[in-house]
């Protein structure tokens, strides 16, 4: 036997076999009647002895038994420091909210119950094939949520704790499907900027600023270790995970001025407090999730993301949300007409013009300040219910002379030396500095079924006088992210070139699980030339992403989409208006000579697809799997979700045609 083998089943402590058989149980009587005993079934009362068995006082199990649902990762010790690291930050402390949370419904007189769905990173997995399981991850844990609701028969109420990009909407999934229930959101926060150094999306370009010389092997190293400068809560930015948080409250899923709080903070761990008494009084009300979520409150949250200036990402989360609820899917033409109705009111980062961290947003009024604005602009519904159990209105009308408010902007004002004014604008005011509606969804003859940019994030330095960004340049294909990231760091003649049109294919949700590309935006963002690249792609974009980056092209080029016959040399024109909200993206010419929109109708009908189209050879079955039922289900424009009564038709309709 070798000494690594006897390692291995011998630790050679003597304690471990103080082994017993039997123990003496609780201490106690279950407070239960005979009337439980007749007629309740036997998993009721077997669940009270293992709540006994737990350790919770057996005089104590006859209150609400409340679950507590979150994506929390990684173990802490007592002081904080990891014992095994999570996936992120993000849920690295939500656990001290369940615990918050918890207290105050044992506190109470409630019985709380607490599980888990951990979540991963869109940060850690960019550039690798994590990403292809990131967009599915979704769908699946929703299930997973919904699934361990139903697994406690006996609550009465739920709390959702998440923060991040896939786990939150998740989330919020799961709950807007307990159309029975009373559900309170509570978002896990954001981290906080480095008092020195990058904010967590710029720092994810120092690869390609390195290969162009642009920063120093010794800033790199020390711009990394510094970023994530807390522990604990989502990044800085504006990205999906903040703007899932925003979306979250102004739907009513959460109490107002929840979104975007610093993690640890005691800001932070007293809203969970506070959203534990929510649901309990929710609960006492007789109020559910079917009463909070309603076709109103999917609008307000439709106009909010237009006003926050918020990730991309949500066009895909926030019909799925209503889906879930049983609601109506918005249309691209729902966000159309919100997005015209109201200019992006918030500088955030990755935004801008001065790109505030999360946190400030929040010290200048977060969610509840913006839909100030958006009343008086008459934009919202304010008869809606929200999880105070009190309408919009009467929300906002706490606070508008709240002291939350006021002492929270002043502490801006006084600490960070920034008018809470100038981050959260009023529309006459955010015209005046330059912002514009947040997204345009262009249309084309390669984009036929549409796609969409984060318009208001385009360099200002590119767009004309009159707001519209034109472009044609040649077309540089690559249905490899990899190979499209090695090019843009390249310095060599293979390099990707300013003028350049950055075609990546075969990465919607047939090819790659319609990963997201923040590895190449993020590069072309921070580079010096990168400006004068534009990106078009079947893929997606974090939600920090800015540019000319045009994402979510229909038909992907895997389902026959016209971006899959592009090669490389050919002109495309790009016209994105950013005050009208219109684009076009169309192959107009070929071998340096633009011939126009209708010679590309033509070629592109005779052309042949290309012939190296083909999914990515490491997709995973289960990523297959979710791109074939997500779009039976509608697709990507219908939030890439799971359909049953549309996928056992297709089936039943399949197995007819088929004679089984």
């Amino acid at each position: 036997m070798t000494s690594r083998f006897a390692s291995l089943v011998d630790s050679g402590d003597p304690s471990i076999y103080e082994v017993r058989s039997k123990a003496p149980g609780p201490e106690g009587a279950l407070p239960i009647t005979p009337e439980m005993l007749l007629h309740r079934p036997s998993g009721d009362l077997f669940g009270w002895a293992q709540n006994a068995g737990m350790g919770w006082d057996p005089r104590k199990l006859g209150g609400r038994e409340i679950l507590i649902l979150s994506t929390h990762g990684g173990v802490r010790a007592a002081d904080g420091t990891p014992v095994a690291l999570g996936y992120h930050t993000g849920h690295w402390e939500v656990g001290l909210l369940m615990q918050a949370a918890a207290q105050e419904l044992a506190a109470l007189g409630a019985v709380p119950f607490a599980g888990y769905c951990t979540d991963p990173c869109d940060g850690r997995t960019q550039g690798t094939t994590g990403m292809y399981d990131s967009l599915p991850y979704r769908n699946d844990a929703a299930i997973v949520f919904r699934r361990l609701i139903r697994s406690l028969p006996t609550r009465k109420g739920v709390l959702g704790v998440a923060t991040c990009d896939k786990g939150l909407p998740a989330m919020m999934m799961a709950l807007a499907a307990q159309r029975r229930l009373p559900a309170v959101l509570v978002p896990g926060g954001v981290t906080l900027l480095p008092e020195e150094g990058e904010d967590a999306g710029v720092v994810q370009s120092v690869g390609a600023r390195f290969a162009h010389g642009q920063i120093s092997f010794e800033d790199a190293a020390e711009a990394l270790c510094r970023t994530c400068a807390s522990p604990g809560g989502g990044c800085q930015f504006l990205g999906t995970a903040a703007t899932s948080q925003v979306i979250g409250e102004a739907l009513g899923m959460s109490l107002p001025h929840s979104a975007l709080a610093p993690s640890g903070a005691n800001i932070w761990t007293d809203m969970a407090r506070r959203s534990a008494r929510a649901v309990l009084q929710l609960e006492s009300r007789g109020l559910t999730m079917r009463d909070l979520l309603t076709a109103e409150s999917i609008r307000n949250a439709m106009v909010t993301h237009a006003a926050f200036g918020g990730s991309t990402n949500l066009i895909l989360h926030i019909p799925a949300i209503a889906f879930a609820a049983g609601l109506p899917r918005p249309t691209v033409d729902d966000w159309i007409r919100y997005n015209r109705q109201i200019p992006r009111l918030v500088d955030a980062l990755p935004n801008g013009p001065r790109y505030h961290p999360t946190v400030q947003v929040f010290l200048a009024g977060g969610v509840p300040e913006v839909m100030l604005h958006l009343r008086r602009a008459g934009l919202l519904e304010t008869g809606v219910l929200t999880a105070s159990g009190e309408t919009l209105g009467a929300m906002l009308d706490w606070w508008e002379t709240s002291e939350r408010r006021a002492r929270l902007r002043q502490i801006l004002r006084e600490r960070d030396g920034v008018d809470p004014d100038l981050v959260i604008m009023d529309p006459q005011a955010a015209r005046v500095h330059g912002l514009t509606s947040t997204v345009t969804f262009p249309k084309g003859n390669l984009a036929p079924g549409g796609s969409v940019i984060k318009s208001t994030a385009i360099d200002p330095s590119v767009v004309d006088p009159d707001g519209v960004y034109r472009k044609t340049g040649p077309a540089r294909v690559f249905r490899r992210e990899k190979d499209a990231i090695a090019a843009i760091k390249s310095t060599g003649p293979e390099r990707v070139k300013p003028g350049e049109i950055l075609v990546l294919i075969c990465r919607g949700p047939m090819g790659a699980g319609m990963e997201e590309i923040f590895q190449v935006t993020s590069s072309l963002r921070y580079l010096d030339f990168g400006k004068e690249i534009a990106v078009l792609t079947d893929a997606r974009f974090s939600g920090v992403s800015t540019g000319a980056c045009i994402g979510h092209v229909t038909p992907e080029a895997l389902a026959g989409g016209p971006i899959g016959k592009v090669r490389d040399g050919d002109l495309i024109e790009i016209v994105i208006d950013r005050e009208k909200l219109d684009g076009s993206v169309n192959l107009v010419g070929a071998g340096g000579q633009k011939h126009g929109v209708e010679w590309g109708d033509r070629e592109l009908a005779a052309r042949p697809l290309n012939p190296e189209l083909k999914p990515d050879e490491e997709l995973p079955d289960d990523t297959r799997l979710w791109a074939a039922l997500a779009d039976a289900s509608g697709g990507t424009w219908a939030g890439c979700v799971y359909d049953p009564d549309r996928i056992i038709e297709l089936l039943e309709a399949g197995k007819r045609a088929l004679g089984r």
